[in-house]
């Protein structure tokens, strides 16, 4: 079967990770920092952090936030009063991180064309409570990040704050806007949060990382994702090295170890040669896709350079499960890839209307784009997308 996702996994990194398992070192150590580095290289952006997953980014990200500080501006976020603005469309774990900080939030709707949050709809949504809006780069194709900033500056006109923008960069791994990085050049200003999870772009079996727009909140970051225990200074008042120091506040268990950071940095140097394939397979689909009747393309914004972990398409004429069934029987995995959020029953409480989801829900299809794929694969899935 044509496999939606496929994990890639350079032949010589058993060896190295074998080498950090007999090491007697294998929780956080110099492998993290060594990724860390690589990292921060990669995406041009000192101030990355490894983490055990994405989710705990997400987790993390708004807990940042709830206090107040003016040494970036700062209001601090009012967890009775104030509202996360955050997509329906997107995996649980964005939803589950808001939940998670028990604050108030609000559904966006999605646009039509890219799958990504309507810009209109939050622009609508904004108010003197919203402090922070949560999106996600669907598939990966960025979201227009300079309308955004644009609607933000108006809101910090009229209200006296900035909306701090809380990326889920899952999908976007190596995703460009305005010719720099997702997380990197191409965020600024923007807490991004990574998945390395095992079918992403670049896996690290699983892990993830977070990157932040000033160094006081890397800081305080590093911190709360160890318990709030600074590795740097245990030694409690010089007498046991066991023992740490006052917490000020405290984190919790996030960290990455040595053994998730040995696989990043043996697959960190394919990433660039991956992400062309993908993009080729993309710009075939483009090409040989445009013209098949039910079949409507997502745009792309032509500020961006879409990682394409995701190709998705819009079956039209009411056909989705048509089109996925005939799919599978010609051995091709098609997937709507994320169910929406709002219907989920932990989250009753913050129902409204979303009606562009409500259309989309219906058609949205993703079908294998991954460098894994061959011309006979592309021709194939072209073939049996004539319904």
């Amino acid at each position: 079967m044509l496999s939606l996702f496929k994990v890639f996994m350079s032949e010589d990194v058993l060896k190295p990770v074998n080498e950090v398992l007999m090491s007697g070192q294998i929780t956080q150590g110099p492998k993290v920092e060594e990724f860390e580095k690589a990292l921060k290289e990669y995406m041009d952006n000192p101030y990355i952090l490894t983490l055990n997953s994405a989710t705990a980014g997400l987790t993390l990200a708004l807990r940042l936030l709830k206090n107040k500080d003016e040494r970036f501006q700062w209001p601090g976020f009012n967890e009775e009063t104030d509202i996360v603005l955050t997509p329906a469309l997107t995996c649980f774990a964005t939803t589950a991180a808001i939940l998670a900080n028990q604050v108030n939030m609000q559904w966006l709707d999605v646009d039509l064309e890219s799958a990504n949050i309507d810009l209109i709809d939050l622009k609508n949504k904004l108010n003197e409570k919203t402090k922070v809006i949560y999106l996600v780069h669907w598939g990966v194709n960025p979201i227009d990040l300079d309308e955004l900033n644009k609607i933000c500056e108006e809101h910090k006109e009229k209200y006296g704050f900035k909306p701090m923008v809380v990326e889920d960069c899952a999908h976007a791994f190596g995703a460009e806007y305005n010719g720099g990085k997702i997380g990197g050049k191409g965020s600024e200003g923007h807490i991004c949060v990574f998945s390395l999870q095992a079918i992403k772009h670049l896996t690290t079996g699983d892990g993830g990382f977070i990157t932040l727009p000033n160094e006081y909140l890397y800081d305080r970051c590093k911190l709360l994702r160890w318990y709030g225990i600074d590795r740097d200074k245990r030694n409690y008042k010089g007498k046991d090295l066991r023992l740490e120091n006052d917490i000020v506040e405290y984190g919790y268990k996030f960290h990455m170890n040595d053994i998730n950071a040995t696989l990043g940095l043996y697959n960190l140097p394919h990433m660039d040669d991956l992400l062309r394939k993908n993009r080729e397979n993309a710009a075939y689909f483009d090409e040989h896709l445009k013209e098949v009747s039910g079949i409507q393309l997502m745009n792309a914004n032509k500020k961006c350079n879409s990682a394409y972990w995701l190709y998705s398409i819009r079956v039209l004429n009411g056909k989705k499960q048509e089109f996925m069934e005939k799919m599978k029987e010609a051995g091709i995995m098609t997937s709507q890839v994320h169910n929406r959020n709002d219907i989920n029953s932990c989250v009753k409480d913050f129902q409204e209307s979303l009606p562009n989801l409500d259309i989309l829900e219906k058609e949205l299809v993703c079908i294998p784009v991954g460098w894994w794929l061959e011309k006979k694969d592309l021709e194939k899935i072209v073939k049996n997308c004539y319904l």
